[in-house]
């Protein structure tokens, strides 16, 4: 076999790869262009969310020091760089429990998030659906609005339920270092910091798995059958954790760069919601893929095609 033919046959065996056929549809719906336009309205929607949320669930949080605690550690997990505990960050920690949505900067802050996630909600909603080749949902605008608002809170109180959540794993977890070290292993071994590091891991992505199985099912408004969304969704949780894990790390280039330095927490916010939102979308083309290798036409606002089975048939269910 001549040198030629063996690049060719390797080239081939290359672009048959599931994963690389999965950036490829990727690249060919525009997902890069679709995961910087989710960004932008990201980094709007959170600023906004920030400050209604505190100025809803405040006088909770600021009677318990314990909460506050986990969810400003829930948001630095999240998101990096957005709130400034003395080391640097977009919004003072002391400025975001003064907020309060009883004057003009609290109902200008609420407006905003209202129109900021709603349209975040949107667009995530007709990018999933481009990339799974569908044109935007056919429904009442006005229902569709008052969805995504439902949703918007539900995700909301989502964070809020992981620094719960945070609390009562931290509280069960101490139990279990106390009898490991019954048992002879000190809080500072290798197995109590692996013990509390898997724990917090498995707790992140298990919300992060629901969280996204709702984004590609109940935003978009496509029928997926269960073995389709679990392959995106996790997939797309376990690239979310290693972000997250990396998440300082990735977004340091931006204050080292001494021309970006008076703009590096904006510009590394940017560069996150970046990286997250293609995540995402990653997830949602890894489910096309599977559902066309499949051979199965995933249903929203067009007919399925002769001979391909669709969501809705018995086989593909588990």
């Amino acid at each position: 076999m001549q040198l030629k033919e063996r690049i060719e046959a390797v080239v081939g065996w290359v672009t048959k790869l599931k994963p690389v056929r999965v950036f490829t549809h990727y690249a060919v719906r525009r997902g890069g262009l679709l995961s910087a336009g989710l960004s932008y309205q990201a980094i709007f929607a959170v600023f906004a969310a920030i400050w209604v949320g505190f100025a809803i669930a405040g006088a909770v949080v600021r009677s318990n020091p314990v909460l506050l605690q986990a969810l400003f550690d829930v948001l630095e997990t999240n998101v990096p760089g957005l709130i400034d505990g003395g080391e640097g960050g977009a919004v003072e920690a002391n400025a975001a429990l003064s907020a309060s949505i009883l004057n003009w900067t609290g109902a200008i802050a609420a407006v905003g998030l209202l129109f900021t996630a709603l349209g975040w909600l949107a667009s995530g909603r007709d990018a999933v659906r481009t990339l799974f080749g569908l044109p935007g949902q056919a429904t009442n605008p006005v229902l569709l609005k008052l969805k995504d608002f439902g949703l918007a809170l539900a995700f909301g109180a989502t964070v809020l339920l992981s620094a719960t959540l945070s609390v009562l794993s931290t509280i069960a977890l101490s139990s279990v270092l106390d009898l490991l070290d019954l048992l002879g292993f000190g809080e500072d071994s290798a197995v109590a910091s692996l013990t509390a590091r898997v724990v917090g891991l498995l707790l992140v992505s298990i919300i992060d798995i629901l969280v996204l199985a709702a984004f590609y099912r109940i935003v978009s408004g496509i029928e997926i059958p269960a073995r389709l969304l679990a392959q995106g969704t996790v997939i797309a949780a376990v690239s979310l954790g290693a972000l997250k894990a990396l998440g300082s790390t990735l977004l340091g280039g931006a204050s080292a760069n001494p021309l970006l330095a008076s703009f590096a927490v904006i510009i590394g916010l940017l560069v996150w919601f970046n990286l997250i939102c293609q995540v995402i979308l990653l997830g949602a083309a890894w489910i096309a893929v599977s559902a066309d290798d499949a051979g199965v036409e995933l249903t929203g606002a067009r007919r399925a095609r002769p001979g391909k089975r669709t969501a809705d048939d018995p086989s593909t269910a588990l």
